[in-house]
C-alpha cells in the first residue's frame, strides 16, 4: 500500500521501520519541526525524520495544519504534498499535531492512529506514564480509525500488554513500541484483503491521560509509598522525581533526582519525610503510609547513581527530613 505516515518520536520510528520492512511503499513521511535538544541545544532532527532521510523518503514538517490558523502557509504546503502522495492511507503515532477534517479526508482509508493504551481507557498524550502511575495491572495499544475526537474513533485492532512491577515507562514504552509496529502492519494487511473491522468504543471506563508537566516532578510524602513508587517509575525518564535537602554534615540545600524506589509497607513512628535509613541497599523515608526505599540517585549535572554510589559523594543520615519544594 502508499502510506503516509505522521509520527515524531522514537516510537513512532519503531512503527515506520516495521511498514517499510512489511514492504508497504512510504510515500511521505510528516514529522516535527527539529527542535533545539542536548547540552549545546543544537537543531536536531526527530527519530522519525532520521529514519525518512536514511531511505531517502519525502519528508514535511509543518508547524501546523489548519489552513485558517496562524500556519497556513505551512499547512498549504503540507496539503499539496499530501494530495501528490496519492496514499492509499495515513498511518499517525505520536505526531503531536491535532489533524484537521481535511486531512483525515484525503487518503482513501483515511487516517488510522497507534494509540499506547487500551481505548477508551488513557485517551490524549502520556497514557503509558499514566496507566504506570495508576498502578494499573496491564495496557496495551490499540490501532484507531481517527476521527474529529481526541482519541474517540473506532477501533481496529487491540493488544494487550502487562504492566511489570518494576516497570518505568521507559521499559514499557519499548515494548509497546514493538507491538504497536506489529499490530499495525497487522491492519493493513486486513485492510488489503478486505478484513478490517471497526468497533465503536465503550461509553464507560473513559479516562484521559493529560501530558506529564515538570511541576509533577516533586515527590509529596504525604502521599503512600506505594504511590510515589509508582510516580517514580512513571517519571522516568521524564520529568524524574525530585526531593530536597542538605547532605549531612553540612553544605547546601540540593535538588536531586530519585530513579529506581521501591515501597515498603511498614509502620513508623517518624514525621513524614524523613530519612530512617541510608546505606547501600538504600535510603529509606518516612511517607504518608509506609516506607519508600530510593535505589538510585542523581544529582543535577550527574550520573545516576545506586544508592550505595551516591551516598560516597552525598551524606544522608537517620532524623534528617526533605525540604518541601516548589513546584
Amino acid at each position: 500500500m502508499r502510506v503516509i505516515f505522521a509520527g515524531t518520536p522514537e516510537f513512532a520510528a519503531v512503527a515506520l521501520a516495521a511498514l517499510h520492512q512489511a514492504g508497504h511503499d512510504i510515500a511521505l513521511v510528516l514529522t516535527q519541526p527539529d527542535r533545539p535538544a542536548g547540552r549545546g541545544m543544537k537543531l536536531q532532527a526527530s527519530p522519525v525524520k532520521q529514519l525518512a532521510l536514511q531511505h531517502g523518503w519525502p519528508v514535511a514538517q509543518p508547524q501546523g495544519l489548519r489552513l485558517d490558523g496562524k500556519y497556513a502557509a505551512d499547512a498549504a504546503q503540507a496539503q499539496q504534498a499530501i494530495a501528490q502522495a496519492q496514499a492509499d492511507v495515513m498511518v499517525v503515532a505520536a505526531y503531536g499535531l491535532i489533524l484537521p477534517r481535511w486531512v483525515l479526508d484525503a487518503p482513501r482509508l483515511g487516517c488510522l492512529n497507534i494509540h499506547a493504551s487500551l481505548l477508551p481507557r488513557w485517551r490524549g498524550a502520556a497514557p503509558i506514564h499514566r496507566a504506570i502511575e495508576a498502578g494499573d495491572a496491564e495496557t496495551g495499544t490499540t490501532i484507531m480509525q481517527m476521527d474529529d475526537g481526541l482519541d474517540t474513533g473506532d477501533m481496529l485492532l487491540r493488544a494487550t500488554e502487562a504492566i511489570r512491577a518494576d516497570d518505568t515507562t521507559i521499559t514499557l514504552h519499548d515494548r509497546l513500541a514493538a507491538q504497536g509496529a506489529r499490530l499495525i502492519v497487522q491492519a493493513l494487511a486486513n485492510a488489503q484483503a478486505g478484513r478490517l473491522h471497526a468497533t465503536p468504543q465503550p461509553s464507560e471506563g473513559v479516562t484521559y491521560a493529560h501530558k506529564i508537566d515538570k511541576a509533577e516532578a516533586p515527590i509529596d510524602w504525604q502521599h503512600s509509598a506505594a504511590v510515589i513508587a509508582r510516580r517514580v517509575r512513571a517519571f522516568n525518564p521524564f520529568p524524574g522525581a525530585t526531593v530536597r535537602i542538605a547532605p549531612a554534615g553540612g553544605g547546601d540545600t540540593e535538588v536531586l533526582k530519585i530513579w529506581h524506589a521501591q515501597a515498603e509497607a511498614a509502620s513508623v513512628d517518624a514525621p513524614i519525610g524523613t530519612v530512617l535509613s541510608a546505606d547501600a541497599q538504600g535510603v529509606r523515608i518516612a511517607c504518608g503510609d509506609g516506607v519508600l526505599r530510593a535505589t538510585q540517585w542523581q544529582r543535577a549535572g550527574g550520573k545516576r547513581l545506586s544508592a550505595a554510589d551516591f551516598l560516597r559523594g552525598f551524606a544522608l543520615a537517620p532524623g534528617q527530613v526533605f525540604e518541601p519544594q516548589d513546584a
